[in-house]
This record gives C-alpha cells, structure tokens and sequence, in this order.
C-alpha cells in the first residue's frame, strides 16, 4: 500500500425492500422479516403473491427511534421506543440513555446534535436488514457493516450508531427549570451527514407536536427504497424530500456524486445532500490544522487517542474526522465519538493494569482529564468555530503538563512524527503494489485443481521493496518512511485491510476457476471417468454455484448460466437411475 499521506434526498409509489434488492442485482429477493413481527402482522401485498411486512423498510435505514428525557427521580430514562417492537437490551438502553444527553459543564442551552457509537449486546440476533450481500458487497469497505470474521473464527463485535438531537432550553412550568430532552436515532449505519439531515428535517416538529408526528415521520422512513449503493434515492420525510447517492466500491477516490446528483433538475427535491457519511475534515481539524500530519499518523497506526472537548458536539465531530482522515482505508480498532463515564466499556478502556487499547475516545468530562492522563496521546479541544475561520493553532505539549480539562488546548503526546510536515496535508492513499504481487499467475489455475493458495506476506521481502518504490521517491514528505511502514504493518488498520484485500484476492482467484471451468468441454471427460465420478464432479459444481452465489464472487452471470448448462448436460448423459437420485436430492 503506497501511503501518499493524508488529505483534506419526490414522493412517489412505495418502492418495497426486497423489489429494490432484486432490482438492484437483477435477481428475485427474498422477503424480510421485522424483528419481533409475525409474519400475519400487517402484510401487504407487493403484486407478486408475496407479503411485505409492514416496517421492512424501515429496519433497512435504522433499528429504531427514541425519546430520552429528563425525570426528577431517574435521571436520563427512554420515555418512547418506535416502532413498539423494536428490541433493546436493558444494557443497551441504559447506554443510550446516558450517551443522548451532555455530560459536560457547558450549558448546551438550545439545540444540539452529536453521534454515539455503542456495542450492540452479545447474544443478540443479527437482523438480515443492513447485512444484506446485496447491499454490503458494493459498499466501500470504510461503509461496510457486516461483521468480520477474522481467520480464528471470532466475530468483531456488532456495534449501534445514535444520532442525537437534543434540546435544553428554559420552562418555568417544570421543576428542574429546563426542558431537556433528545430525540435519537439508532441505526447500524455509519451515514452521519445524512441522519444529522433528517433529524434537522424532524426534531424541531416533533419536540412541539410530540408522539404522533414521530409515528408520522417513521411511517415516510418505512416507505423509502432500500439503501442500494449507486442508486440516486429519493426520500419523503414529513412533507420534505431528499435526494442521496450511497457511494460505492467503483467510485473513483476524491470525486463528488453531485453532478449526478444535480443532472436531472426536480421541482419537488427539498435537499441535494452531496455525501451520505462526510464530515467537514477542515472545519473539525481548524484547532490542530498545523498537526494533521502527525495525527494521522497517529489513527493509521492504531495509537491510543483521548479527544477532550467541551460539547459532544466538538467531541464526536473531532473523533469521526480523525477515523475518515485515512479513508480510503477502514479504521478497525473501535472508536467512540461520544464516551462517558457511564459506558458499559468504561473499565476496560480506563483500566490501569494494562496498556491502553487501540481505540479513539471522545470525552467532555472533567474526570477524563485525571482518569485518562496515563494514555500516550490527548488532544485538547475548545469550541470549534464556524467553517471559514481558522483560530489560534493549539501546541505540541508533554503530557505531564495536562491535569485538568482546564488546561490549555494542545495535543499532548511524545510522539515523533516518521514524516515531515507538509503544507498539503490532504491527499489519498493509493492501491498497494506489494500484495497484488502475492496473486498467483493466471496460467497456474487448473479446472482439475483446486485454486492455487495466495502466497504468504512476508513484512521483510515487502519492505525491501520500498527501497526502489516507496513513495520517498516520488513524495515531497519528507521523513523516515521505512519507520512509518514498518510500524504500520503491526497495526490493526493494516490488519484489518490486509484481511480484506486477502478475502478479495481469493474471491478473485475461485472466480478464475469457474471461469476456467467453464471453457473446459466437460461431457468429453465424463466419457473418460466412471459414473462415480461424474456424480462427484456434478456435486463438487454445484458447490461451485452454492459458493459463487454464497460469497458474491466476482464472476460473469454468462459463466454462472454456462457452469448450470454444464451440470444439465452431464446430468442427461447420465443413466435414468442416477438422474433420479440427483433430481431428488436437488441437484438440479
């Protein structure tokens, strides 16, 4: 991977879920069904003698919506979950609680939107709505929000998003002298521009008319189109439509979808949203824009970080800039745009027993400031100000000199940059050269062979290769590239995409043997082999199917058509018996 250094929604017919996948892939799609909905509960017909479940829809845009307010005896308590059936653990619950609301000494008097990112509780069932392949499979990795399975088995854990609307303002009627309360949406997708969208499109109505527009408002969500990577969408929201394209995998690096976007010119579009999950990197990174360069060497190796800020606002904007600031690579150690003392992980990430774990935190509580102080690297914010203005750059500090959250913005940390700093701080990162080079050669598959094994990625042989094309020939960063790689390597980020680059690359190469398979004259070598292993090479193709379809690999649907023509015609030359038996063990 040659790291190049960092850079800078009309109404319409309801669409159903299961008709926009099958519209998307060219194919028929299976009916989903709502957690904790029978399959009786308000079914529609979709024109094609199958039910659509009321609130499939819905579940393919978010898990559910909440209400958190403020009770005298209770603290933060969920007053409304909707849909009804919707399912939270009580220790997810208790999360969303605390994290809907500020946990800092600022006022946040008016409005407020912040994200939270949660641990989805273990043993829960994984609904199919987001993990979809259809879906998932054509989304950049960064977007991907499937679980993955690493080589030992052990799946990383599922994680929530919340999307917060929270409002604090004065009401003499109540005892406390304050309304307070937050209207959140949980989703398992990371698209933060566009849910802090539709919460600006909802919230305001909602805190005056209450439940009955909230019911409103998710009934519009439950009648918008599936989320397809590629597709342009129109989504209806309370008398207001917005148009998105969800990126995907073939996009080029660094381009904008809103010329697409804008082509067609609709009268009844409210809101052109550009980018589903971006942030606004320069605006968030304003206060320490002299240190990018450092700080995203900092998330590319995986280092422990504390953003300390005065709002969840400030927090969460800083945390989630500093994971896209590597983008196009996937950030994968976890990372918490909002933290507090109350989290269900509190203990095992301020834990002093051991080092601190690879994860971004975004704290506002004083607390931090003490309990976190042993962690190699802190970034002290204050507020941030509006896009366009650029304030006093915060300094490089020493640890020992933050004690509290009143100390004076900086980024505390010992850390010595591997590169130079550079004025253009915002650049891509591009393919690796190194890794492609492990692909096995075409000519070496054999449709009589399994498909030949990558080979083994040896961090000394890949670093020799950066003495004739490392990036410190071409790039005009300056600094100990070598240093920066070899650290890179032992981080999860490069573990993380390695795995990834790995599972394509052999998706790759069992695609190659279908391919050539498929070129093979199949019937002439059943005429060389007994019945027996005709039947075996008739089961060992259907598998061939099974897995084409199972792990989406990239093969042509001409050569899925070509492989079922194969197995019908090796099927038919067969005796009658045997046909028979493969026919009713659903061979065919």
């Amino acid at each position: 991977m040659a790291l190049r250094g960092p850079v800078g929604l009309g109404p319409g017919s309801r669409k159903p879920l299961d008709e926009a996948v099958a519209a998307a892939e060219g194919h028929e799609a299976p009916a989903l069904v709502a957690p904790g909905v029978a399959p009786e509960d308000d079914e529609e017909d979709d024109g094609r003698g199958r039910g659509l479940l009321r609130w499939d829809g819905f579940s393919a845009w978010l898990h559910c919506v909440c209400v958190v307010g403020f009770d005298l005896e209770l603290g933060q308590a969920v007053e409304v979950i909707y849909p009804q059936h919707s399912k939270l653990t009580d220790k997810e619950k208790t999360n969303i609680c605390y994290l809907s609301f500020p946990d800092s000494n600022s006022g946040c008097l008016g409005d407020t939107q912040f994200c939270f990112r949660f641990r989805q509780s273990s043993g829960r069932r994984v609904s199919l709505h987001c993990l979809l392949d259809q879906f998932d499979k054509d989304l950049p990795v960064y977007l991907k929000v499937g679980k993955e399975v690493i080589e030992s088995g052990h799946k990383d854990p599922a994680y929530f998003y919340g999307y917060v609307y929270f409002r604090q303002v004065r009401d003499r009627t109540l005892k406390r002298g304050y309304f307070q309360k937050s209207l959140v949406l949980i989703s398992k997708l990371p698209y933060i521009h566009f849910f802090h969208t539709v919460l600006k499109q909802i919230a305001p109505e909602y805190f005056e008319k209450n439940e009955p527009y909230l019911e409103a408002a998710c009934n519009d969500v439950d009648r918008w189109p599936a989320p397809v990577p590629g597709k342009t969408l129109q989504l209806p929201i309370m008398g207001v439509v917005m148009k998105v394209r969800i990126p995907t995998c073939h996009d080029k690096p660094g381009t904008t979808q809103i010329v697409q976007l804008t082509q067609q010119v609709d009268t009844h579009i409210s809101v052109i949203l550009p980018t589903v999950h971006e942030m606004d990197l320069f605006r968030c990174f304003c206060p320490v824009f002299l240190h990018s360069q450092m700080l995203w060497e900092l998330v590319l190796l995986g280092e422990p970080l504390v953003v300390m800020a005065p709002s969840p606002s400030e927090s969460s904007e800083t945390v989630l800039a500093l994971v896209n600031c590597i983008s196009p690579l996937k950030y994968f150690s976890d990372f918490r745009p909002y933290f507090t003392i109350h989290d269900s992980e509190f203990k095992e990430y301020t834990t002093r027993t051991q080092a601190p774990p690879s994860v971004i935190l975004g704290v506002t509580n004083p607390f931090f400031a003490k309990t976190l102080q042993h962690w190699p690297h802190i970034i002290r914010i204050g507020d941030l100000k509006p896009a366009g203005e650029i304030p006093k750059q915060v300094k490089v500090k020493k640890l020992k000199n933050l004690k509290t959250l009143d100390s004076k913005p900086g980024v505390y940390t010992s850390y010595k940059p591997y590169l130079s700093r550079d004025e253009e701080i915002i650049k891509q990162l591009q393919k690796e050269r190194y890794v492609a080079s492990l692909m096995p050669l075409q000519k070496s598959i054999s449709p009589w062979k399994s498909p030949p094994q990558l080979r083994q990625f040896l961090p000394e042989e890949f670093m020799k290769t950066l003495e004739k094309t490392g990036p410190q020939l071409t790039s005009r960063i300056k600094g100990d590239w070598i240093g920066l790689y070899r650290h890179f390597l032992k981080s999860p980020n490069f573990d993380g995409w390695f795995k990834a680059r790995r599972k394509e690359m052999t998706q790759k190469l069992e695609a190659l043997h279908l391919e050539a398979l498929c070129e093979e004259d199949l019937l002439l070598w059943i005429h060389k082999h007994t019945e027996v292993e005709t039947v075996d090479l008739v089961l060992k193709l259907k598998n061939k199917l099974l897995q084409a379809d199972r792990e989406c690999l990239p093969v042509k649907p001409d050569t899925v058509e070509k492989l079922r023509t194969h197995i019908d015609a090796i099927i038919l030359a067969l005796p009658e018996d045997l046909q028979g038996i493969l026919l009713k063990t659903g061979m065919t």
